[in-house]
């Protein structure tokens, strides 16, 4: 109850002192339109809105899956295999090295401008936040707990399902709290490279129509998207693994 007292009261300073700015700066709409013409046109266009908001949001949730699926097996591999170690965890780094939204074009141009270059866009974007958020984890098991285990004669495969992954598990959902802010990113960057439907996709219509009113409803729903899913995320992560 607190915790959403004080989101709503952030929320009223922002748009008090959006106000004030517009207001003080005498600032024309097409540059920054005030919230009660923003609030206006996200009440009279709410059904456009809602429509792109319902592509965005199963792109970010279907790229959420996948990557935290992908991250999870791939420091499970990466802690069970040397080898998985030695050859894999140089390339993950490599892997961000190259700005993620310099895939997006390629991605698009392989998987068309569906869904799946967007879910693709999320998965590559959260994939190593996640991996290695869980591997870290998986590697720092209390070592008297593996000593008592090898005394115990448990096997590497037993020592890993019941020692190192419920020890690791608190890392693995701080790992999904990240993915839960990064993913929406990914997909309204492929959005904003090639779509038809989709918040980001709406964001630019709205721009090249000098609809900056639309941009930034659109902008707020993303933004109250968002916050919902991480609060879910983290819902979640703390009755599962944090209690």
């Amino acid at each position: 109850m607190r915790r959403s007292v004080r989101i709503a009261g952030v929320a009223l300073l922002a748009l008090l002192v959006w106000h004030a700015v517009v207001t003080l700066f005498e600032l024309p709409r097409f540059i920054l339109p005030g919230p009660q013409l923003v609030l206006a046109t996200l009440w009279t266009s709410r059904a456009l809105i809602a429509e792109h908001a319902l592509v965005t949001g199963v792109e970010v949730l279907l790229g959420l899956g996948l990557g935290a699926a992908l991250g999870f097996a791939s420091a499970i591999l990466l802690t069970a295999s040397p080898l998985a170690r030695a050859v894999l965890r140089p390339m993950l780094v490599f892997s961000q090295a190259v700005p993620v939204f310099a895939l997006a074009p390629i991605l698009t141009l392989w998987l068309g401008y569906g869904l799946w270059s967007k879910v693709a866009m999320a998965l590559l974007i959260i994939y190593f936040p996640v991996t290695s958020a869980f591997f870290d984890a998986l590697m720092r098991t209390p070592p008297g707990w593996l000593e008592l285990a090898r005394v115990m004669g448990a096997t590497p495969g037993r020592t890993l399902w019941r020692i190192r992954v419920p020890a690791a598990m608190p890392g693995f959902a701080s790992g999904l709290r990240l993915a839960a802010v990064y993913a929406p990113i990914g997909a309204i960057i492929g959005e904003w490279v090639g779509a038809s439907r989709g918040l980001g996709y709406l964001m630019l219509l709205a721009n090249g129509r000098a609809r900056i009113d639309l941009m930034f409803a659109a902008l707020i729903i993303l933004a109250i998207l968002t916050l919902a899913l991480h609060a879910a995320v983290d819902a979640v992560c703390r009755r599962l693994w944090d209690s």
